[in-house]
């Protein structure tokens, strides 16, 4: 059965942000125009295969690959909640969930 999607504000803004830089860095919407779509299809999988992630050490909360990128989620009953968009070629330490 799948599951509802919720981004957190914090999710939200910061692949906003994410997708604000290549729009400023390219002089175009274009690369974050199809980085939106790859993203939230992938996100689409999660709620008919919210396993498909990897486990991470942080209690309940499960990381999928996508390209560059990192969307860090947890399955919660009902929903599927997204914590994080990460783009892994930015410094790791920054990383907070």
């Amino acid at each position: 059965m799948a599951k509802g999607i919720v981004w957190t504000p914090k999710a939200t803004n910061l692949f906003t942000k994410i997708l604000e830089f290549y729009c400023q860095r390219n002089h175009s919407k274009t690369y974050s125009r199809k980085l939106n779509k790859e993203i939230n299809e992938t996100v689409k999988l999660l709620a008919k295969y919210p396993f498909i992630g990897l486990k991470t050490d942080m209690e309940n909360i499960r990381v999928l690959i996508k390209g560059d990128f990192k969307i860090f989620y947890e399955i919660r009953l009902a929903e599927i909640v997204i914590h994080l968009v990460w783009d892994s070629r930015q410094d790791p330490s920054k990383l907070n969930l």
